[in-house]
């Protein structure tokens, strides 16, 4: 007679294989990902049980979603008129009129309205972005909302303190929220700080098990800050003093940042407020966060919220529609570029089509293993017709994106997996064609200091370098 155990282990090598197999076949949309794991799992049951386990379960969604489980009930900009797709149509210039479709894209995929009424404003840098910041915190007489991914403890996170205390002092309704991560960039921690000037200051989803790798997902990597409800800033700038480059900051960043006014903010307040009540469970609402808007301006943008929650992959969405839709130019500016297969293949398109497709990067990247990874890219791109631009140092952390020069896109998200995957991201789309024209000439400027890389330098690297770069590529999940 069989050993009872010898039974149950042979039940248990078809059973575990067996409803792995069913949870595959069921969630994973990549037919490659799927036979792979398919073909781990009954080669090897055990091992591959804990490694589907481990690292084969999509848990960013689900993570993500038990983030925010409760829905906020508040509807916080139905004062807000949306603007009517046909009146878009009448902003467009004739040669640009196929851009409504990248409008009628982000409309349905973000669930956001488009705003008309704007007024938008590029500031370059720390030396341009953080004066305009502290003023507007300084002007404050209702609220200030503060989000951003790191706030160093350093000159400029300091002065940062000082500004978010004077409001407090003021009766200025003040609320400051910074990622459990990002806190974590430099010590003492800012978060402290902040709590002993009085100042409400929240983290953004704390993590404090080690098998839960915090530094790897679900990170808030927004930069929004807005006040009185009516001035909002955002962009890539995190707050640390390597932005101010007039100031001669030992490891200088340069940047791009956004400030805006009008009808629009009202959905940069909005995005703030759903990570605050998620973080807090507080519920900010009433004139003092969301008052009145009334149109400043003739910039027609709406605000893009991207997460791994409700959010899924919706930039990424866009960005493709972009680049389908472009007839003439594409322009990127990005500090760190891991195409996945779609955005390679759209690039690649776009420019084969005869869009003129050209991407800026950072020559010498502040990450040696993204920047390996990214590297492995480069060859794959060029033969398909786009141009590869590299920017000299100091490093360039900008991220904006232009089409045809009568659509624009400003704001936190990088091109990578963790940036169209696994980040809280927000980003600000517009068509008025002045804000664009600032957008390319912000990017002129970049191509007048860049160098062009060519297919032929690519194909010249020594085979070690090649491999070091491929191996770095099979991270670019993670990176």
């Amino acid at each position: 007679m069989l050993d009872i155990w010898t039974v149950m282990l042979g039940v248990l090598a078809v059973l575990v294989p067996a409803g792995t197999t069913a949870h595959i076949v069921l969630t994973k949309r990549n037919p490659s990902s799927a036979v792979a794991w398919v073909g781990l799992v009954w080669l090897a049951p055990a091992l591959g049980f804990l490694a589907y386990l481990m690292l084969g379960i999509n848990r960013i969604q689900r993570r993500a979603r038990a983030i925010r489980a409760e829905e906020l009930d508040e509807d916080f900009i139905s004062e807000v008129t949306p603007l009517p797709a046909a009146a878009l149509q009448g902003i467009l210039d004739p040669e640009n009129a196929h851009l409504a479709s990248i409008a009628r894209l982000a409309g349905r995929v973000s669930g956001r309205p488009l705003l008309a009424g704007n007024r938008a404003e590029l500031l370059v840098d720390g030396d341009e972005a953080y004066p305009a910041m502290l003023d507007a915190i300084g002007a404050a007489r209702e609220s200030v909302s503060l989000c951003t991914y790191i706030f160093d403890h350093d000159p400029a996170g300091l002065r940062f303190r000082d500004a978010l205390t004077d409001a407090l002092e003021r009766g200025v309704e003040v609320r400051v929220l910074i990622d459990a991560v990002g806190a974590r960039y430099s010590r003492p921690s800012m978060v402290r700080e902040l709590q002993r000037s009085g100042v409400p200051v929240a983290r953004f989803h704390p993590e404090f098990f080690l098998w839960r790798m915090p530094y790897f997902n679900l990170r808030n990597h927004r930069k929004i800050l807005v006040t009185d409800g009516k001035v909002g800033f955002t962009g890539g700038m995190n707050i640390r003093y390597g932005h101010m480059l007039k100031a001669g900051a030992p490891h200088p960043i340069r940047d791009l940042h956004m400030r805006m006014q009008g009808p629009a903010v009202a959905e940069f307040q909005e995005v703030f407020a759903e990570d605050w009540y998620a973080s807090t469970g507080e519920t900010l609402s009433g004139p003092a966060w969301f008052p009145p808007q009334e149109e400043v301006g003739e910039v027609v943008a709406r605000g893009i919220a991207d997460g791994p929650d409700v959010d899924y992959e919706k930039l990424q969405s866009i960005l493709l529609g972009a680049l389908a839709t472009a007839e003439r130019s594409v322009r990127v500016v990005t500090p760190y570029f891991i195409p996945d297969e779609r955005i390679m293949d759209a690039l690649g398109v776009a420019a084969m089509r005869g869009v003129d497709v050209e991407v800026y990067l950072p020559e010498q990247g502040n990450l040696i293993l993204v920047q390996w990874a990214s590297q492995a890219y480069w060859q794959h791109v060029m033969e398909k017709d786009v141009r590869l631009f590299l920017t000299p140092p100091p490093f360039d952390h900008s991220k904006a994106m232009t089409v045809d020069a009568g659509w624009g896109l400003v704001g936190s998200a990088n091109w990578d997996p963790r940036s169209l995957q696994l980040n809280f991201e927000f980003n600000v789309e517009s068509y008025d064609p002045g804000f664009v024209a600032e957008l390319d000439e912000f990017l002129d400027e970049r191509r007048a200091v860049a160098r062009e890389l060519t297919v032929a330098e690519m194909r010249d690297r020594s085979l070690p370098i090649r491999l070091r770069d491929g191996t770095a590529r099979l991270f670019s999940p993670l990176l």
